[in-house]
């Protein structure tokens, strides 16, 4: 497994992005956080399988209802996530 971390802008902030994100990402069983920037955009870190990351980043594009994602930047990243997915 490899962990992954998603720079996302666009509308995501006030929106409820962060809990849309953490509730879908549970019910598929990822584990890592969501949180927002100072700059408004949102950080998102994940650990999975690269076959299940595909589905990963069609939750960060959906958001929730009243959000709009512009951009989504990955990079692989050292931390190891192994528990839940939370909000921070």
């Amino acid at each position: 497994m490899k962990s992954y971390k998603f720079i996302i802008s666009g509308k995501v902030q006030g929106v409820y992005y962060r809990v849309s994100v953490q509730k879908n990402a549970i019910s598929f069983g990822y584990s890592g956080y969501v949180k927002n920037l100072s700059d408004g955009t949102v950080e998102a870190c994940v650990t999975c399988e690269k076959n299940k990351l595909d589905k990963f980043i069609e939750i960060l594009k959906r958001g929730s209802q009243n959000s709009r994602v512009d951009t989504i930047t990955q990079q692989e990243c050292d931390e190891c996530f192994t528990h839940d997915f939370t909000v921070r």
